[in-house]
C-alpha cells in the first residue's frame, strides 16, 4: 500500500496521506491548482538526496514524512520506499515549493498530473 492518494478533480490536484501517514506527515490533505503545477515526475533517486531540517514530520530509514526545509525550499515529503516515488514541482505562489510522494503506479500518476496540467 503506497502511502498517499492522488486525485484530479476541478482543476485542482488533491493529495491525502492515508492512514497513519496522516498523523506521521501532519496532513490531512494538500490542494494545489493545476496551474500552480510546474511538472510531475517519476523520481526513485530522491532515496539520495538530503531532506534537510524536518519540521514537523518523521524521518526513519524508509519512511519520511511531513515538511523539510533543504536549500531554501520548503518541500512535502510522504515516501514510503523510493522505487514508488514522485516529484511533482510547484510554483511560487503554493505553500511548497515540491512535494515528493509515495504513490501506487507513479509513472502513471506523473502522465496524468502532466496531462491534466497542460489540459488546464
Amino acid at each position: 500500500m503506497t502511502g498517499n492518494r492522488l486525485t484530479i478533480t476541478d482543476g485542482n490536484l488533491i493529495v491525502e496521506p492515508l492512514g497513519m501517514d496522516k498523523l506521521w506527515s501532519f496532513r490531512r490533505r494538500i490542494e494545489i491548482p493545476l496551474a500552480h503545477v510546474k511538472a510531475a515526475f517519476f523520481d526513485p533517486s530522491v532515496i539520495d538526496e538530503p531532506k534537510g531540517i524536518r519540521f514537523p514530520g518523521l524521518h526513519l530509514p524508509g519512511k519520511v514524512a511531513g515538511t523539510f526545509y533543504a536549500n531554501g525550499k520548503r518541500q512535502f515529503w510522504n515516501i514510503a520506499g523510493y522505487h514508488h516515488a514522485i516529484t511533482i514541482e510547484l510554483d511560487s505562489a503554493e505553500r511548497f515549493d515540491r512535494l515528493v510522494l509515495s504513490v501506487s503506479d507513479p509513472l502513471r500518476q506523473a502522465d496524468a498530473i502532466n496531462s491534466a496540467r497542460r489540459s488546464s
